[in-house]
């Protein structure tokens, strides 16, 4: 199965009545993630881990985001022992976080995923002198149209980036990879909004020990 960064994607998700719960981890994600977290599932042999993402386009209505978690983890949780939410913050204003420990659920620490990609330390450090920074990772460079460009309008009413971005100084990419393609992308986001270009290399940041407890 491919991955499409726009729709709710499942990988290795078992749906079998049969199969064995005793071990095996659910990764209840933001489809925003799915590439990283296939990445590192790859990388470390995570095999007893299933990745089940809801769709990124929740981002646009994050008030819509602990109930979608809380019907993902009705329906699935009978088949897994643990289930790891796969979210930060995410804009709901902490209901995710208290929707989470209803439920018995854990979830990545951090505010959104530009901090604990970076890592929440590092980037609550320098987070007030950069009040007019604009972030993006490699998912928001690849769907920067989809979840960024048309949705404010910009497509159809380009007036409207000096009202939104007026008062922004600069883009800053924090960037998974190392692709050079992605990093002309970024600089194109960054020229279309009017901003100065920045990128930052985070690799996975506190994603990687936060799945690496779960092995």
């Amino acid at each position: 199965m491919t991955i499409d960064d726009r729709t709710l994607t499942e990988q290795g998700l078992d749906t079998r009545a049969e199969a064995n719960t005793s071990a095996r981890v659910l990764l209840l994600a933001c489809g925003a993630l799915a590439r990283e977290i296939l990445a590192l599932k790859a990388a470390n042999g995570w095999d007893h881990m299933d990745l089940h993402c809801l769709p990124a386009n929740l981002h646009l209505w994050p008030d819509r985001i602990p109930d979608a978690v809380e019907a993902a983890v009705a329906r699935l949780r009978d088949r897994y022992a643990r289930i790891f939410v796969v979210y930060a913050d995410c804009g709901t204003g902490g209901l995710l976080q208290a929707r989470c420990a209803a439920l018995g659920v854990e979830m990545v620490a951090g505010p959104h995923c530009y901090a604990f990609f970076e890592g929440v330390e590092r980037f609550d450090a320098h987070a007030d002198s950069e009040i007019t920074a604009f972030y993006l990772t490699d998912f928001l460079v690849r769907q920067f149209d989809a979840f960024v460009w048309k949705p404010m309008g910009f497509d159809r009413h380009p007036e409207l980036i000096a009202m939104m971005f007026g008062n922004y100084e600069k883009l800053v990419y924090l960037a998974q990879t190392n692709d050079p393609a992605l990093d002309r992308n970024a600089q194109d986001c960054a020229a279309r909004l009017g901003l100065a270009y920045e990128r930052r290399f985070t690799g996975y940041g506190d994603l990687t020990p936060a799945l690496a407890a779960l092995a």
